[in-house]
């Protein structure tokens, strides 16, 4: 063998060494190397059946997860009657489980640390009034226990903001994972009265991450969505054909925020995990507005838009309502003589208002506003006020067609879906 093919040799083995030693720093944390502590806020039962789906994959990990609080937090339909459903069927197959970990918490268990919290959407002030919900992260928040408390928001935030009005000593204790996106638009009070009254929580606002859960990576023969569900979860368990019963097909959207806790690194949202990886949030992006918007002006996707607009201070009206798109927002009438209206759009586009006003001055009103998506930039400039606030990373690198770092999530596709079947597979006998 000539020293040339020996070199060549030596170079090969070199390069291939140091290709796995970079995927081996890239890839998450492997295992859970202590129970996270976790209370579960979901608006189940709602509009979105995936929030169905994501409970059944929660509770299939529970031997490997301390959790401490199932909240119904819905604005509108679900309660927490929906969430015992789910945990009917994990009873149904907690035999089973128990064979592979006796970590699996009883049905009782879990049935006596699901609460009721609100019911209703905030009013312009970002909360109403304690609800079981609320009270019960309160109660779990002050425990004296050295682990940080992971509240998993699937929803709206009102308990969430609710808990930290009530007892704003707790916010050292939390974590917050919030799925935002389309829930941020239906909770942009309570979302303006974190930022504005507690902006040093410890937070991960995921507006598009999440999504790379079933948008994207490997969707290949059973790898594809639908085929998935049909394949490794249909005839596996109670839980398998309530999951199926749900949808035919896999969303799931709320899953990230566990299997962030599952494989990654807690502590440390900018490194890789399969939940998503997060950069710090520059400025939360908002507008404010004395008039109705016009197609000129330009706000940032998921940013919130407040529209502040002059009312006769002798006739005020009884009714106001922001009519966009399939939200009719109930204006608040201010201090200022003015009507107080919140939006947050959730796509990139043109978005057309109208005005509902038993006062003549507001009703009939228009308006249009265009929604951009943000520059890769604003990650490089961090908000000095949000010390602890996590959002999508906005670089073209991570994005999956217009879903701002949802990459970092479908990369992991095979390894997450493939442990989720293992755990459905605990199910059978």
């Amino acid at each position: 063998m000539t020293n040339r093919l020996l070199l060549c040799l030596l170079f090969l083995g070199v390069s291939v060494v140091q290709k796995r030693d970079v995927a081996a720093q890239d890839a998450p944390a492997s295992g859970v190397s202590e129970l996270h502590r976790v209370i579960v806020s979901t608006d189940i039962g709602g509009t979105d059946p995936d929030d169905f789906q994501s409970m059944v994959h929660l509770l299939l990990y529970a031997d490997v997860l301390d959790i401490e609080g199932l909240i119904s937090s819905p604005f509108g339909d679900g309660r927490k009657s929906d969430i015992l459903r789910v945990i009917d069927c994990y009873e149904a197959d907690y035999p089973n489980l128990r064979t592979h970990s006796e970590r699996y918490p009883a049905a009782d268990q879990l049935r006596s640390l699901t609460k009721q919290g609100e019911t209703e959407r905030a009013p312009y002030a970002g909360f109403r009034k304690s609800t079981e919900g609320s009270n019960w992260i309160v109660e779990c928040a002050r425990r004296e226990d050295p682990r940080p408390l992971h509240v998993l928001v699937w929803g709206g935030l009102e308990d969430l903001a609710q808990a930290l009005h009530d007892a704003p000593d707790i916010l050292p204790k939390l974590r917050v994972h919030w799925i935002g996106g389309p829930n941020k638009k239906w909770s942009a009070d309570a979302y303006q009265y974190l930022v504005d009254h507690h902006p040093e929580l410890w937070m991960i606002e995921s507006n598009s991450t999440y999504r790379g859960w079933f948008v994207g990576g490997n969707q290949s023969g059973d790898w594809g969505n639908k085929r998935f569900v049909g394949s490794k979860v249909a005839g596996r368990g109670k839980l398998g054909d309530f999951f199926v019963l749900q949808m035919a097909d896999i969303k799931m959207g709320d899953t990230p925020t566990v299997a962030w806790l599952l494989h990654g690194d807690p502590s440390d949202p900018s490194k890789p995990s399969w939940g998503g990886r997060f950069v710090r949030a520059w400025e939360r992006p908002t507008m404010r507005l004395d008039r109705m918007p016009v197609q000129s002006d330009q706000m940032e996707v998921f940013g919130v838009l407040e529209l502040v607009l002059a009312i006769d201070s002798n006739a005020a009206p009884s009714k106001a309502v922001l009519v966009v798109e399939n939200q009719r927002l109930e204006g608040h009438l201010g201090e200022d003589s003015a009507v107080h209206f919140r939006f947050c759009p959730k796509a990139a586009k043109r978005y057309d208002f109208r005005i509902e006003s038993d006062s003549k001055k507001l009703d009939g009103q228009r308006g249009s506003i265009t929604v951009v998506n943000p520059s890769s930039e604003l990650a490089d400039d961090p908000s000095a006020d949000l010390p602890n606030w996590w959002t999508d990373d906005p670089a073209m690198k991570s994005s999956e067609g217009p879903h701002r770092g949802a990459k970092t999530v479908n990369r992991w596709r095979e390894d997450y879906l493939r442990d989720f079947e293992s755990r459905l597979n605990r199910c059978l006998p």
